[in-house]
């Protein structure tokens, strides 16, 4: 089997559809499928946008109602009417869709007061290389924080909004991983380590965070560096193997992946 050559470079979320299901992340980082939008990833979209156009503004102005209209110009941007086409959604369900986005965005407001926060990034795009213990190689890693804050302290920490379910007790860890790797990269291409990550799950709405150390980065680093190298690994024997579980209902390839259940495949084979 012939592949396309491998991405030049590794993200956090690629990192994270790497160890989920390694056959997605064929999918989009090496044969590029497209991807069209799903609700999810759309109304995560929406409201991201929706959040970043709060923090565009001075702390006194950052209201609901401006977080409302910045939700609405990304709605009715080329790629919000896009994507609402792309999903297919009309009449009720449009309706239900611009509601519940409507509603995260208001919860936001329950898990902080903007006004008093200190972002010193929006959409901050970050980059670095790393070096592999095995051979020296470098390995690139990139990535967007949502927000990096500084707090009363004077220290930086790392936020990241989440519009899906928030993880059963117990189980943040996973959930946390992607955010601890932001703190490596703003250690590493800021100079400056954060002191903290935090999630914002905006449906919940419940916030999770976690200090970080040196202990927290350096074992970001260490995974990282592994599962770039089972990327390589897998690139070279020509097999990236499905994982199939829960997270096939949220994929946009199961009309293509063998593993995906029947049920999924043959209704996206009908959508398509």
């Amino acid at each position: 089997m012939t592949l396309a050559p491998l991405p030049s470079s590794i993200s956090p979320s690629k990192v994270s559809t790497f160890t989920d299901c390694p056959r997605r992340f064929q999918y989009q980082s090496i044969d590029r499928l497209d991807q069209p939008p799903t609700i999810w990833t759309l109304k995560g979209t929406l409201v991201h946008s929706a959040l970043e156009g709060l923090f565009s503004v001075e702390p006194a102005r950052r209201t609901i109602e401006v977080a409302l209209r910045a939700l609405d110009a990304a709605i009715a941007a080329p790629d919000g009417v896009a994507g609402l086409e792309s999903v297919g959604l009309e009449g009720a369900r449009r309706t239900s869709f611009l509601e519940e986005s409507a509603a995260l965005v208001r919860r936001y407001f329950d898990l902080e007061d903007p006004t008093t926060v200190d972002a010193v990034g929006v959409e901050l795009r970050v980059d670095t290389t790393l070096t592999s213990t095995r051979d020296g190689a470098p390995v690139h890693l990139r990535g967007i924080i949502d927000r990096l804050d500084r707090n009363e302290d004077g220290d930086l920490v790392v936020v990241d909004y989440k519009t899906g379910r928030a993880p059963a007790p117990g189980r943040e860890r996973a959930r946390l991983a992607a955010v601890e790797t932001y703190a490596l990269l703003c250690e590493r291409a800021l100079g400056v380590r954060p002191v903290m990550v935090r999630l914002l799950y905006l449906a919940a709405p419940v916030v999770i965070e976690r200090a970080i150390g040196a202990s927290e980065v350096s074992r970001q680093e260490r995974r990282t560096v592994e599962v770039w190298h089972a990327i390589s690994r897998a690139y070279a024997a020509g097999s990236f193997r499905p994982s199939p579980g829960p997270l096939c209902n949220y994929c946009a390839f199961t009309d293509r992946c063998e593993a995906a259940p029947k049920a999924l495949r043959l209704a996206a084979s009908s959508a398509s």
